[in-house]
């Protein structure tokens, strides 16, 4: 899903004798997909990495997604049966421990990081990006992918009802607990931007760079929640859970809606 390039009619006629060809291999369609996103610049290299690479991610997303459906059914079975008491006031113990003026000043800019106003504008700055790039590609996975992050953390909120903690600092926020919508919401969004920018690089370290940055960012906004003291730490766990059963179902709609698409375009041409 890189950056679209303005030549759609040499990327048309390229997919279109590829898919012409008898030896096509239907694995090959992800770097249809990606060379055809791709900005002139983009160089061989990343080509070559996304043939290698892509006909691992579909399982790959899956059994992520299938490890934190688990996950995220056992967390709402504790949950529901009030198992997770104990470990929920120890973690936040354990966590308040380390409470301090300075601390707390990191942590509330870190959450703000998260919200769902500074998550908005930062998805509709790039939404007109796209448009303006004319990247349906981006474009669509995008408000897919928030789209259905927010509305997928508005029904289990209201599907659980779980109260909110008593707050270390601030005012308890109206809405439901489980899951954390911070949490849920921060791995859609940094982790799609992480994706989307890992593509465009070369070199391993700076990919590695970006998604440990990514990481931080995301682990960090679920532990400010922890330590402000407004969700519980399973609130935390099960918005991550719900978060990667998401975006493994957003990853395997797209590969199959560019499937299509490419099989259409073979036909009429």
């Amino acid at each position: 899903m890189g950056f679209r390039s303005r030549r759609s009619g040499t990327r048309t006629s390229e997919l279109a004798s590829r898919l012409a060809r008898p030896d096509f291999d239907p694995d090959a369609l992800p770097w249809l997909w990606y060379s055809g996103a791709m900005p002139p610049s983009a160089n061989a290299a990343s080509r070559a990495r996304a043939n290698k690479t892509w006909p691992a991610v579909i399982p790959v997303s899956l059994g992520l997604a299938t490890v934190a459906l688990f996950s995220f059914a056992w967390l709402s079975e504790e949950v529901l049966e009030r198992g997770s008491a104990r470990f929920d006031n120890a973690v936040r113990g354990v966590v308040h421990e380390y409470a301090s003026p300075s601390v707390t000043a990191i942590f509330r800019f870190v959450t703000n990081l998260g919200d769902w106003p500074v998550v908005l504008a930062c998805t509709l700055a790039l939404i007109f990006f796209f448009l303006y790039r004319r990247d349906r590609d981006h474009l669509g996975v995008l408000v897919v992918t928030m789209m259905g992050a927010g509305v997928l953390d508005g029904v289990l909120k209201l599907a659980f009802h779980r109260l909110r903690p008593d707050p270390f600092f601030g005012a308890k926020p109206t809405t439901y607990s489980f899951p954390s919508g911070h949490s849920l919401i921060s791995l859609c969004f940094y982790g799609l931007i992480a994706g989307m920018i890992d593509f465009q690089l070369e070199e391993r370290w700076q990919r590695v760079l970006v998604w440990c940055v990514a990481g931080l960012l995301i682990g960090l906004i679920g532990l400010s929640r922890i330590y402000l003291g407004v969700h519980w730490p399973t609130d935390v766990a099960a918005g991550y859970a719900a978060a990667i059963i998401w975006m493994g179902a957003v990853r395997v709609m797209a590969r199959r809606v560019e499937a299509r698409r490419a099989r259409r375009l073979a036909q009429t041409t």
